[in-house]
C-alpha cells in the first residue's frame, strides 16, 4: 500500500499483480481507479457534479461510491466531500464518512484484494440518528464508455409451470425501448455504453447475482448476493445498469431494511477482471460468458 495523487486527491494504492484501486482519503468513501496493467477501468469525471436542491453540488468524480435507496435528490445529493476516517483491518482498507449533516446516517466502504485477485468491497449504512430510516445499501460503479453492459434475467427452469412469470424488467421515464442502445434478450439485457445525448436506465431482479462491462478485451464482473424473500426498492430491481453519454454505471442494491438508531445493514460485492476476453454481443456469446463465470 502506498500514498499518490489521483487526479489530484490524496489516494491510497492496493495493488495485487497487474490490478491495482486507488481508494481517495479526502472525500467519499469513493474508489476513484481500478487499472489493469496501468489502465483504468473506471470513468474520470473530475468535473461532473449533480445539483442538490439546496444549490451545493454532489461531485461524481468517476469510479465507485455508496449511495442508499430510494433516490430522494435533497437526501441522496448530499456532498461527501470531506475526508474520511482510514482503517487498515485483516489486509484491507475501511473507508468512514463523517456523518451526514440533517439524516444521521454514516456511510462506510471496505475494499480489499483476496488471494486470486478478487476484489471484496463490502458497503456499510450504519444509522447513527435518533429516528428509523427505511434504505438500501445501492453500490454504483462508473465506466468509461466503448464497452456493453450484461444484465442477466431469470432462466426457464425446467420442470416449473410456464402458466407464472417468471422474469421482470424495471424502466426509468426517461427510457425509450427503441433505443439502439439498449438491446432485450430471452435471457440477457445488453446496454451499449456511447450514446451522444440522452440517458437510459434500466433493472430487473437477479437471481443469476452477477452483472457484467465488457470494453477492449477485460469483462469486469460484479457479484452481490439475491434474496428472493427480501424486498427491494425500485420495482425489485436488485441490478441496474444506467448510460449517458460520459459514464456506463453497473449498480446493485441491498435488500430493504429498517435502520433504528445504531443499527448497521451491509451489501457486499466481490469484482473479478477477466482478460483476453472475445464478447460479440450476443445471447450465445453472453451463455458462454454466464457458464464461465459459474465455475
Amino acid at each position: 500500500m502506498r500514498q499518490t495523487h489521483f487526479p489530484g486527491l490524496p489516494c491510497l494504492e492496493l495493488t495485487h499483480g497487474d490490478l491495482s484501486l486507488l481508494l481517495t482519503t479526502s472525500v467519499g468513501p469513493r474508489v476513484l481507479a481500478l487499472r489493469v496493467n496501468g489502465e483504468n477501468l473506471f470513468a474520470e469525471l473530475p468535473e461532473a457534479t449533480l445539483d442538490h436542491p439546496d444549490g451545493r453540488k454532489f461531485h461524481l468524480y468517476g469510479g465507485h461510491r455508496l449511495w442508499y435507496a430510494p433516490e430522494i435528490p435533497a437526501v441522496t445529493y448530499l456532498p461527501d466531500d470531506e475526508p474520511v476516517r482510514v482503517e487498515k483491518i485483516d489486509g484491507a482498507v475501511r473507508l468512514t464518512q463523517p456523518l451526514e449533516t440533517g439524516t444521521g446516517m454514516q456511510k462506510a466502504i471496505t475494499v480489499g484484494f483476496e488471494e486470486d485477485g478478487i476484489i471484496r468491497v463490502e458497503h456499510a449504512l450504519t444509522n447513527r440518528g435518533d429516528r428509523e430510516i427505511v434504505c438500501a445499501p445501492w453500490a454504483i460503479t462508473q465506466f468509461k464508455p466503448g464497452g456493453t453492459a450484461i444484465l442477466p434475467l431469470p432462466e426457464r427452469i425446467p420442470g416449473f409451470s410456464d402458466y407464472q412469470p417468471n422474469r421482470a424488467l424495471v424502466l426509468w421515464p426517461y427510457t425509450d425501448l427503441a433505443d439502439p442502445h439498449l438491446r432485450l434478450g430471452n435471457r440477457f439485457v445488453f446496454v451499449t455504453a456511447g450514446r451522444p445525448a440522452g440517458a437510459l436506465k434500466i433493472g430487473a431482479p437477479n437471481p443469476d447475482g452477477w452483472l457484467a462491462y465488457h470494453r477492449d478485451g477485460l469483462l469486469f464482473v460484479k457479484f452481490a448476493a439475491y434474496d428472493p424473500e427480501a424486498a427491494y426498492f425500485d420495482l425489485g430491481a436488485s441490478s441496474q445498469v444506467y448510460s449517458n453519454p460520459q459514464f456506463l454505471e453497473l449498480e446493485t442494491l441491498g435488500p430493504k431494511v429498517t435502520l433504528r438508531s445504531g443499527e448497521t445493514t451491509r451489501h457486499v460485492e466481490t469484482w473479478r477482471v477477466y482478460r483476453d476476453v472475445e464478447f460479440a454481443g450476443t445471447e450465445a456469446g453472453a451463455e458462454i460468458l454466464s457458464f464461465m463465470l459459474k465455475k
